[in-house]
């Protein structure tokens, strides 16, 4: 956050200079003007520095400000307007302070200053404060304030996309000690106002447009003027953001007028935290899964009411996260929609390994049931049903849980709280593959009987080839939309690539290797008959990449609500 533009009776005057870094000038214009001779500028400077409580301090990477980081930039404004920050405020000693509240929307200090005398700074929202002022400064003395000038100033300045703070001052009786509301909210006298720019990082206009395209509503609700949240909302590329209502305007409204005001805008301008609170539930009343961000101590019941309460784990407060559930280390926008496309991806993989596990186990229990209950002999022995799923589970199961986000990811819609994980489409994926490996395992295990091989070649050659189904099913699983037909498809991912060579290093283990072929009861296999089992592995993802392709045709709407929706 930088001080980019001051306003005193004089006019405009622009400031020079990045972040929190003092160093800087003073522009009117085409000229370069000294902030230490113009009387105005510098004492807008020292009510700046005095009416604050943030210290700059700095770092090995640059400048850094303790405190709240609205007043680290008046701070570092003050300094290039010629002050020294311990100097000066060691020289105007503190003796007393109304600290901001969002409920009268201003700061003020006292101060013990030249001859004796006291005076008092405030500092805040700008109609707030230019209502409590009589008079406005100038150097050769205070005169009657301008009300319409100074209102459209802030107009100007908040339509600039700049944060609006007002600065007044009020010299105090010799008797002064303290400060009350009655003397701090009359006769002030106006110094001028000082824009602020808190620019969006270029990821977070990202991530506000990647909400857009995955059915996250975002709405910024923020104590600034009107105005500047407008023009905020448009560099965010937030929606409707012209659609702006202020604190005021929704006191004015009953609870239905409420309803419709919340869910037709996106940006709420002059907020108190009773606003925010009343916001919160008013979405969620109205079926909405609300995450809410926020700093401040007031922020703390809307944090709590909200589904999800998201404190900034950088400016803060203890209150804040102690009432969210998810404290950002980083402060950053686009760290949340990072954390939306991890829960999904997770969600996603979840589903995956379910929809791969499931019909291969249900494939091979099939195949046992369906072998006793017709009094057939059995396919494969028990003893190799365990090595199955031992070494799938861990070789190619796994594997699932690091697969890398669908390309579609953030372009879907967010799915029903209540929707389950195994739905009827899954289900049905359930039951058919599930046939599929039954059908699969009968087909090889006829085949080798008819060609009179051994009991113990033969159910090598079904424990085979159900490995190789499931390694092709685990190709097909990976893109639960996308055709697995494609090069990322093809070539997989590093887990991928690993887990099927340990799977086919332990296959060929169990086939030809003599101590396995005593434990498991199998044999050497040949080379045609390998070459079967990898036709039947290509077979089956043919089968189901044509159910994908025929599910996708009669029920389009999975591809906008998806295959687990």
């Amino acid at each position: 956050m930088t001080v980019r533009t001051v306003v005193t009776k004089a006019g405009f005057t622009e400031v020079t200079g990045t972040g929190y870094d003092p160093r800087g000038a003073f522009r009117q214009g085409d000229r370069e003007v000294d902030g230490v001779a113009d009387p105005a500028l510098r004492e807008l400077a020292l009510a700046a520095l005095l009416c604050n409580n943030a210290v700059l301090r700095r770092t090995e990477t640059g400048w850094a400000v303790d405190g709240d980081p609205m007043e680290g930039a008046l701070v570092s404004f003050a300094i290039k307007a010629g002050y020294d920050a311990e100097t000066t405020r060691r020289q105007f000693p503190r003796t007393d302070e109304i600290p901001f509240d969002s409920r009268y929307r201003y700061m003020a200090t006292l101060h013990h200053g030249h001859d004796n005398g006291f005076v008092a700074y405030v500092k805040g929202a700008p109609e707030q404060v230019i209502a409590m002022c009589s008079s406005q400064y100038t150097s050769q003395g205070p005169e009657q304030i301008d009300l319409a000038h100074w209102n459209r100033m802030v107009d100007v300045l908040g339509a600039n996309g700049q944060r609006v703070l007002a600065l007044a001052k009020k010299p105090m009786p010799h008797s002064a000690h303290d400060l009350t509301f009655r003397e701090v909210e009359r006769d002030l006298v106006l110094i001028g106002l000082a824009g602020l720019i808190d620019p969006p990082r270029e990821e977070a206009i990202t991530a506000v447009a990647e909400c857009a395209t995955a059915g996250i509503r975002v709405k910024m609700i923020t104590g600034d003027h009107a105005a500047t949240a407008t023009a905020v909302a448009r560099q965010l590329g937030l929606e409707r953001p012209n659609s702006v209502i202020t604190g005021d305007r929704l006191d004015s409204l009953d609870d239905e007028a409420f309803r419709l005001a919340v869910k037709g805008t996106t940006v709420f301008a002059r907020t108190t935290p009773e606003h925010k609170l009343r916001l919160v539930e008013t979405l969620q009343a109205d079926g909405a899964i609300v995450a809410m961000t926020g700093d401040g101590v007031n922020d703390a019941p809307a944090l709590k009411r909200a589904d999800v309460g998201i404190a900034m784990g950088r400016k803060g407060t203890e209150a804040a996260k102690e009432a969210a559930e998810v404290v950002l280390a980083d402060d950053n926008f686009a760290t949340i929609v990072a954390a939306v496309r991890e829960g999904r991806t997770v969600h996603d993989n979840l589903t995956k390994v379910i929809g791969w596990t499931l019909p291969t186990n249900a494939g091979e229990a099939m195949t046992i049931i369906v072998a006793i209950l017709i009094g057939l002999t059995l396919p494969l022995t028990p003893v190799q049903i365990l090595w199955i799923n031992m070494v799938t589970a861990v070789g190619l199961g796994l594997t699932l849980a690091f697969e890398p986000p669908e390309p579609d990811i953030m372009q879907r819609p967010p799915r029903a709280p209540d929707a389950p994980i195994l739905t009827g489409l899954l289900l049905w994926r359930v039951i058919f593959v599930s046939l599929l490996f039954a059908a699969g395992a009968f087909g090889m295990f006829f085949w080798a009987e008819k060609r009179a091989l051994s009991i113990e070649e033969a159910h090598t050659v079904v424990v085979n080839a159900i490995v190789v189904m499931e390694i092709f099913y685990l190709f097909g699983m990976r893109h639960r939309r996308a055709s697995a037909f494609t090069w990322p498809g093809v070539l997989g991912t590093p887990a991928v690539i690993a887990g099927i060579a340990f799977t086919l290093s332990a296959q060929l283990l169990f086939t030809y290797a003599p101590f396995m072929q005593t434990i498991f009861a199998t044999r050497a296999i040949s080379v045609a008959d390998g070459l079967l089992i990898i036709a039947t592995g290509v077979a089956f993802l043919l089968i189901l990449e044509l159910e994908k392709f025929i599910m996708r045709r009669l029920h389009p709407q999975l591809e906008a609500v998806g295959m687990t929706a």
